[in-house]
């Protein structure tokens, strides 16, 4: 099928609405760097957030994902963008006859034994339809939205101008390379029929470890831009937390934390989006993975870096952290940097530090990681500011994103020795020749 273009009229509609919500925002900011005009963060934040409020589609999703990126922005901005819903109206039904007749062909209808009118679910790019195939197994049916190209296309612009904002009003983090990273992740999520290799990539690392649930994809049902696969049956959340008991959710939590680091230590592969709409939970309290859109492949020597800065942290060698740090892509490292960045590696790796069960956090703040991500966003700025590489960006987004569940779970867990049965196997030639194996076989190899 086609690759749905992005066209002109379309951007330019779309760049209206962002723009005409974002001048003035910007004017103020402009004001601040060249005429020295004070602004109050937290009204700047709060009119951010009210610009962005009335748009649907990528950038919402990526507003919220900046709010979720450590340093990045202040901790005003942050605090509003989390507040934003991705909760784009489903398409009609006669809106989805349509999409559905372009996919699969006219007779689309008699591929299915049953197909519900009615949206299961519906996100930022696309909406989810239950669905019963031929013999009888129950399927899920996501359906991108029309003109995602080119929405995403001058969304991804826009935040440009975003990101420009905030660097005119605190230069803590130059965000070139995170506008880079976001933006191929957001093509890559348009395409579905890559979202299908991701789904097979998964299948292949996670064949022997229990715990988890990877779905099928139907490759006679998809497309581009339609992705059709078994439907996994579980329960959000939100909705067990209160109601599982201690034993159950740490259970959810480690089958968490071996889904999304088995293929990060033993393949170099990790699940970007640990959103809780991304995943249920079963009777068992195992998971099933749902999306596949946000998947980030690294470099052997990255992997290696990250476990080298949990050593440098535990032992207090600055040399290895160093090491790890330029393995990760930072530049221009200094003693001064490092003890900045060290502030949140010894935040991220406190829970492994020790061997004991606990909380993933003890402070009590109810939000993973924030007053801490502060701290080294005022010293960063004191410094004159880092550039994050483009590998940290979803490194350090999956990180947090799983903290913050763990820490909605109440899971209390020894956490260090997870940690470390984990990377006792641990060999970079190993993982290099893991990776080669498992990208072929899922079809991702270059």
């Amino acid at each position: 099928m086609p690759r749905e273009r992005s066209t002109l009229p379309k951007r330019v509609k779309r760049y209206a609405k962002v723009s005409s919500a974002m001048a003035g925002i910007g004017a103020r900011a402009a004001g601040k760097r060249y005429l020295g005009i004070d602004i109050d963060r937290q009204k700047q934040a709060e009119r951010l957030r009210g610009a962005l409020g009335g748009l649907k589609g990528p950038l919402m999703k990526v507003a919220q994902m900046l709010s979720t990126i450590p340093d990045l922005v202040p901790k005003e901005y942050a605090s509003e963008l989390a507040q934003l819903q991705a909760d784009a109206p489903s398409m009609g039904w006669a809106f989805v006859k349509r999409r559905m007749g372009t996919e699969l062909g006219p007779d689309w209808e008699k591929k299915f034994k049953k197909f519900e009118h009615e949206a299961a679910a519906a996100a930022s790019l696309g909406q989810v339809h239950r669905a019963t195939a031929p013999d009888g197994r129950a399927l899920a049916c996501k359906l991108q939205y029309p003109d995602m190209q080119s929405t995403v296309e001058a969304d991804l612009r826009q935040l440009k101008m975003i990101l420009a904002i905030f660097e005119r009003t605190d230069r803590a983090v130059s965000t070139k390379k995170v506008h880079e990273e976001i933006s191929e992740r957001m093509y890559e999520e348009l395409d579905y029929l890559r979202e299908a290799k991701h789904i097979a990539l998964y299948q292949h690392m996670l064949a022997d470890v229990e715990g988890v649930e990877v779905p099928e994809v139907l490759p006679e049902l998809s497309t581009e831009r339609l992705l059709t696969m078994t439907w996994l049956t579980g329960e959000r959340v939100a909705a067990i937390v209160d109601e599982r008991s201690l034993k159950d959710r740490n259970q959810i939590a480690m089958n968490m934390f071996t889904a999304w680091y088995t293929p990060f230590y033993y393949y170099g592969v990790i699940h970007g989006d640990p959103h809780l709409g991304n995943y249920t939970v079963k009777k068992d309290n195992s998971l099933n993975l749902l999306d596949f859109g946000c998947i980030r492949i690294f470099r052997p020597e990255l992997v290696q870096g990250v476990i080298n800065l949990y050593e440098a942290v535990r032992t207090n060698n600055s040399d290895l952290a160093r090491e790890a740090y330029k393995a990760w892509g930072f530049q221009n490292i200094d003693k001064k940097l490092i003890d900045v960045l060290n502030i949140w590696a010894k935040f991220i790796y406190a829970p492994l530090m020790e061997d004991k069960t606990r909380l993933i956090e003890e402070t009590n703040t109810g939000f993973y990681g924030r007053e801490t991500a502060a701290k080294v966003h005022e010293e960063l700025r004191k410094l004159g500011g880092v550039e994050v590489p483009r590998e940290f960006v979803f490194m350090d987004r999956a990180a947090i994103g799983l903290g913050s569940v763990f820490l909605r779970l109440k899971a209390e867990i020894n956490w260090y020795r997870m940690f470390q049965d984990l990377i006792s196997r641990f060999d970079v030639k190993q993982l290099a020749k893991n990776q080669a194996k498992a990208l072929k076989s899922a079809g991702l190899s270059d």
